[in-house]
This record gives C-alpha cells, structure tokens and sequence, in this order.
C-alpha cells in the first residue's frame, strides 16, 4: 500500500505553519509549496515528493481534531524524535507523550507523541 498523501485541518495557519516548519525540520522533511491557504511538506531535496498537507477545510466550517485519528512520522533516530517533539512544544503543540521506548522496555519502538494548534495528533517515532 501507498498513501499519495495526508491532509489536516487547521483552524489558524499562522499557528500551524510554525508548528510544522519547526516538527518536521527536525526529521528531514521542508515545505514544498504554500499557496491558496495550503501547505504541503515533503523530504528535503526531492521534488514533487508531498506527503503531508495542512490547509482551512474544504467546506468552510471550523477545523477539529478527530478523536482516534493520528498521523505518525518516522524519525531516522532517537535524536530526531527527541529534537522534533521539543520543537513542536516551543512552536504550540501541546505534550501527549514525552520521547521514549513504547512500552517502556522497549528495544524495537522509540516515540514521542504531540497535537498541533489545532489538536491534531502526531506521534514521531523511530525503531532504533
């Protein structure tokens, strides 16, 4: 299976934006494109490559965070994963989990969980 790519609500771009530049910085991934009130983001240094799009909703009511709904990134580290939760919390996301083992002896699973300005969950993780 592949996924072309994800989108996300987000209820203030000006939050949002910072939020992911800063999360998604730290494991290797840059904005492609912002234009139109959507933004998308890809692997740094290859073209056409986005996976993740953040933008208003299509129907014009308010974004919301759905409940059960999460979107994981994979970190090429444990470093990554520990430097993209801090930026994450510096630029408005909110903790959901701290960087580290799940479950907690883990050996095969390292992972920090966060939610966006708009509440959206993100784990970034790594298999160390």
């Amino acid at each position: 299976m592949s996924i072309g790519y994800v989108t996300i609500g987000a209820l203030d771009d000006k939050k949002a934006i910072p939020f992911y530049d800063a999360v998604f910085g730290a494991i290797g991934l840059e904005r492609k494109f912002s234009d139109g009130g959507w933004t998308g983001y890809g692997q740094k240094g290859q073209d056409s490559q986005d996976v993740f799009v953040v933008s208003a909703t299509a129907n014009g009511k308010p974004a919301a965070a759905g409940n059960g709904i999460m979107v994981a990134f994979k970190a090429q580290n444990t470093g990554e994963v520990q430097a993209a939760h801090a930026a994450g919390l510096k630029n408005g996301g909110s903790d959901e989990g701290a960087p580290g083992p799940r479950p907690a002896d883990s050996k095969a699973f390292f992972g920090a969980y966060l939610r966006d300005p708009t509440g959206n969950k993100l784990c970034v993780f790594c298999r160390p």
